[in-house]
């Protein structure tokens, strides 16, 4: 994962497999830099060389989604070459908080890497239930979808505390 950050407007460039080990990464970063900047004014996701993407990134996403609609910054844009991704992305209702757009990123070497983060299964377990309450707040086929899972992760915390 790549990103780039410019007077408010946000990059992120995912590539490859982005499943639930990396996510802990782009967590972070959204809590940590994205909606703690002041500045924030637009973000852009470059989704043009993801192989594939899991519902806890997909989670991830629609939380940022939905802190710019909180903040009256309009829609985040998604880049995607992919029609199977882009079918994903449109049978999550991504097609209703995001701008999807079929083309490629004009920004392609001023990207740095997002940092490396090494969290407690526990602090895994808690980003995939957020990531994936985001995802259930977006359409209630998604709820539908992610209520079981959410709930046995719920469970399961709950029998290892």
């Amino acid at each position: 994962m790549q990103y780039a950050e410019h007077n408010g407007t946000y990059v992120l460039k995912l590539r490859g497999d982005v499943r639930v080990p990396i996510c802990t990464s782009l967590e972070t970063f959204i809590e940590d830099h994205l909606l703690n900047d002041k500045r924030l004014r637009a973000v852009m996701i470059d989704l043009t060389e993801t192989d594939s993407i899991d519902s806890t990134a997909l989670g991830l996403l629609a939380k940022i989604a939905v802190a710019l609609r909180e903040l009256n910054l309009g829609k985040p844009i998604i880049l995607c070459l992919s029609s199977d991704i882009n079918r994903i992305l449109a049978s999550m209702g991504f097609d209703e908080v995001f701008r999807i757009l079929q083309t490629t990123a004009a920004l392609r070497d001023r990207l740095d890497e997002l940092p490396d983060e090494v969290l407690s299964e526990a602090e895994v377990t808690q980003c995939v239930i957020d990531a994936h309450r985001t995802l259930m707040g977006l359409s209630e086929s998604n709820q539908q979808t992610f209520r079981s899972l959410v709930d046995a992760l719920e469970s399961e915390k709950r029998h290892q505390q």
